[in-house]
């Protein structure tokens, strides 16, 4: 274990001393249409305000300890926004030219460092974990990592004229680290050409994977996602910052309707992340001696006891499609760092886009689906909210709560990117602990390692199913996709589906993982019966 005492911790350790989220909701009293950057900055108040509760103030007065620590940030940092990470159009409401040093412009504080992070989930939670490092290495006094999206305002209000919008527009100016959306890697051109750079397809083969290695039926797959994903609605209809906090049952959740529609087998609407919202969150860091000299409240700091960020292999090179040996690897060593077993986490908030998400955590700790002490504490995606690449600093404002309300107690927070592309976890605990600087590059060289299938962007003749999905569009439409093995070979490869009775069927079947299909010099992948009919 690496809890100790405190007194005799260095004090560079650094400290979570701070959380804060915003939030609003279309059509609620109050809705101002608030651009990212308010968001953001009203979460970064909220965490500096946070931050001197029950400080020993002296003679000083809180809001000259707020003002204090804003002063103190020479280091804030940007989650990436979907419109930034190539994943949405550029808001026609504009956007500030430094997002940034806007939101420290509007806290008080002028850091030395602006930084705007890679995209993927992955991501706020890698910056609080980097930022930590470069405090206890002595080269940060102060950080504050903040994220925000506003999608539903967007949305909202671009279909209305245009000298109705709001003006979200900024020019700060400024030095800028902006690293890119860092989202290369996480697919191919083959891969997007075929529509898996859009999560739901990408991750309904990984399920579809999955329920095939458990020998399920559908129904009865359909049943577990929608028995792992209530107890989340019933978190989120209690908090005050979810997006749709309405408790569904396990059947609600998993029965097709018109307003539940299928978007990509299995994957009904509401079990899939909700990009549309308006949220915002902020972590402020800084020293343990720091905190100590500003009077802070030690029983609210927040210590990173282990930590893990790993990236998966490519899709195509992973060897097994319905797990992620990555995930167990990030999992298992965050609690090695911690000195932990997985029953010794009292509070979990798992990363939930997709059921596969969570399910590949649980496993990997060895938690059963229905373990009491749950997999959320926001609410989850789907629910709470998926506000674009910033969720899981959602997730560590909110464990950070629970875990000051139960001191001593340990929690899990995982923050996934890409597709199961990039992992970062994190031990966390109001426990003081050593500041330890983690493996990732060793556990990147194991990943490296691991053997890969052979795979090939030009299939031809008899083949396999090893998993597949059906993509329903809004008209109504449908594609199949298909990742197959040629038996010539096994090599692996992804194909669109055959838009034909017999392909349908194959597809439309209860199992269509390990059926026989012809790839044709078309590209398409058919049904065998279906390519003998086409031949004869």
């Amino acid at each position: 274990m690496t809890t100790t005492s405190g007194t005799d911790l260095d004090p560079r350790t650094p400290v979570i001393v701070g959380v804060g989220e915003a939030s609003e909701r279309l059509g609620e009293p109050g809705c101002a249409g608030l651009s990212p950057v308010a968001l953001a900055a009203a979460a970064a108040q909220a965490a500096l305000t946070d931050a001197a509760v029950a400080a020993d103030t002296g003679d000083a007065s809180q809001t000259s300890v707020v003002d204090r620590l804003a002063r103190d940030v020479d280091v804030v940092a940007f989650v990436r926004p979907f419109e930034d990470s190539g994943l949405e159009e550029r808001s026609p409401l504009g956007r500030a030219d430094n997002a940034p040093r806007a939101v420290a412009r509007r806290v008080g504080a002028d850091p030395v460092r602006a930084v705007l992070g890679v995209g993927g989930g992955q991501s706020p939670h890698d910056l609080v974990v980097e930022f930590a490092a470069e405090i206890a290495a002595g080269r940060a006094k102060s950080a504050l990592v903040v994220g925000a999206e506003a999608l539903s305002s967007s949305r909202h209000w671009s279909q209305r004229p245009a000298e109705d919008r709001p003006h979200w527009t900024e020019t700060v100016g400024g030095d800028l680290e902006d690293r890119g959306p860092g989202l290369a890697d996480m697919t191919s051109p083959r891969q997007a050409a075929l529509g898996l750079d859009h999560a739901p397809p990408a991750y309904a083969l990984f399920e579809n994977a999955r329920r095939a290695r458990l020998g399920l039926p559908r129904e009865a797959y359909a049943r577990t996602m929608g028995e792992l994903f209530a107890p989340f609605t019933e978190v989120a209809a209690t908090n005050p910052h979810a997006a749709a906090p309405t408790r569904r049952s396990a059947e609600e959740l998993v029965t097709v309707t018109e307003r539940n529609r299928l978007v990509a087998e299995p994957y009904p609407r509401f079990v899939v992340a909700r990009d549309q919202v308006n949220q915002g969150a902020a972590v402020l860091l800084t020293s343990l001696g720091r905190a100590r000299d500003l009077g802070l409240d030690p029983s609210r700091f927040v210590f990173c006891h282990g930590h893990a960020s790993v990236k998966e292999r490519p899709l195509m090179e992973r060897a097994d499609l319905s797990t992620s040996p990555a995930v167990a690897l990030a999992v298992g060593a965050a609690l090695d760092e911690a000195g932990l077993a997985a029953d010794d986490l009292d509070v979990l908030d798992v990363y939930s886009c997709f059921p596969i998400a969570v399910t590949v955590v649980r496993e990997a700790l060895g938690f059963a689906p229905d373990d009491p002490r749950g997999f959320t504490v926001t609410g989850g995606l789907p629910f709470f909210g998926g506000p674009g690449n910033d969720y899981a600093l959602h997730s560590l404002a909110q464990a950070a709560a629970r875990l000051r309300e139960r001191p001593g107690t340990k929690g899990l927070v995982t923050a996934n990117g890409g597709i199961l592309s990039s992992q970062s976890m994190g031990v966390w605990s109001s426990a003081p602990a050593l500041w330890r600087p983690g493996r990732d590059d060793a556990l990147a060289a194991e990943v490296a390692s691991w053997e890969a299938p052979r795979t090939t962007d030009d299939p031809r003749g008899a083949a396999r199913v090893e998993t597949f999905t059906v993509v329903h569009d809004r008209d109504g439409s449908r594609r199949g996709l298909v990742v197959g093995r040629l038996d010539d070979g096994d090599l692996r490869f992804l194909a669109r589906a055959a838009d034909d009775p017999a392909t349908w069927a194959l597809l439309d079947a209860d199992q269509p993982v390990g059926a026989a299909m012809v790839v044709g010099a078309d590209g398409l992948v058919r049904a065998a019966a279906a390519e003998t009919d086409a031949s004869s």
